[in-house]
């Protein structure tokens, strides 16, 4: 029983992490609801479950990116309350990481919903 409250404790902490993410990072919120957006058109094209498993992957990505960002953030800004360097480059590689993620995550949308939309024109 014990090791199932602190299965529970870990869970509730995982889920406050998700939850300050929403609550705090517009980035996220926005990826959401392009993720969302995403979902919605392939249910509307209906994705084969190969199309579904690149897109579910894709939008996880995306999403773990922002997160770790979030946290690489609050970590440099929790250790440096004033400018350094090294914490600007911190941020700015993890910024990077997000700003990658989503740029691919574009390139692997335009593979797989332009060949439905072709076929929609078509």
């Amino acid at each position: 029983m014990q090791r199932l409250k602190k299965h529970t404790i870990s869970f509730k902490h995982a889920l406050d992490g998700v939850i300050y993410t929403i609550s705090t990072q517009p980035n996220f919120t926005v990826h959401l609801f392009i993720a969302f957006l995403a979902v919605l058109l392939a249910l509307i094209f209906g994705f084969s479950s190969y199309e579904w498993l690149i897109l579910i992957f894709t939008i996880a990505l995306v999403v773990i990116a922002e997160m770790v960002n979030t946290a690489i953030e609050s970590v440099v800004d929790l250790v440096s309350q004033s400018y350094h360097l090294e914490a600007k480059k911190a941020k700015d590689v993890a910024a990077g990481m997000v700003l990658l993620t989503a740029f691919f995550a574009i390139i692997i949308g335009l593979h797989l919903y332009l060949p439905h939309l072709f076929s929609l024109i078509s």
